[in-house]
């Protein structure tokens, strides 16, 4: 059965596990329905320590992210990586599965991990962001596409329809970065 915390709570009561887990950050726009999704598995831990900006993991890591774009955004033909801090993911187009709603809302997603060595920070969240800790269960792969297809419908306000359209997507995408080696 699936295992879902709070990341922070989690760390605070010591209850973040020590063999890995797949960590759902959101960093969503004040002004604008612009949400990005940052996806963050980990294993092989030496130190999990909390500091001023966050928690920082002395470990292995793979990261994801997902972007919902509004139709309104006026920079969507900026390469998301060249975009200012508060809009930028590190890939460009070409490396995105890319889904229009019916909104013409644009949400997207790396089609592959990008490698952290040796260590990350996962930031606090503030606002209405949040840090989730996603056990490794045998359904986590199930429990992470309900959560994407709620999430971006209720906190992105994409159309419920969309929402569950694109968290097939993710999920594939998800069961590959499951999947993912670090060569």
């Amino acid at each position: 059965m699936a295992i879902v915390k709070e990341l922070f709570s989690a760390y605070r009561n010591s209850e973040l596990p020590d063999n890995g887990g797949y960590i759902i950050c959101s960093f969503f726009d004040p002004n604008s329905t612009y949400s990005k999704y940052e996806v963050t598995s980990y294993n092989n831990v030496k130190d999990i320590y909390e500091n001023e900006e966050g928690l920082t993991f002395l470990a292995d890591g793979k990261k994801l992210y997902v972007l919902v774009e509004p139709a309104n955004y006026a920079k969507k033909y900026t390469e998301p990586a060249l975009r200012d801090d508060a809009h930028r993911i590190p890939y460009r187009f070409r490396e995105l599965e890319t889904y229009i709603s019916k909104r013409q809302d644009r949400i997207m997603i790396g089609k592959k991990p990008i490698i952290t060595y040796t260590s990350f920070t996962i930031l606090k969240p503030t606002g209405h962001n949040f840090s989730y800790i996603f056990f490794n269960t045998d359904d986590v792969v199930d429990t992470v596409q309900n959560f994407f297809i709620n999430t971006i419908w209720k906190d992105a306000n994409v159309p419920k329809i969309d929402a569950e359209n694109v968290s097939k997507i993710i999920r594939k995408v998800f069961e590959d970065f499951i999947d993912f080696t670090i060569e």
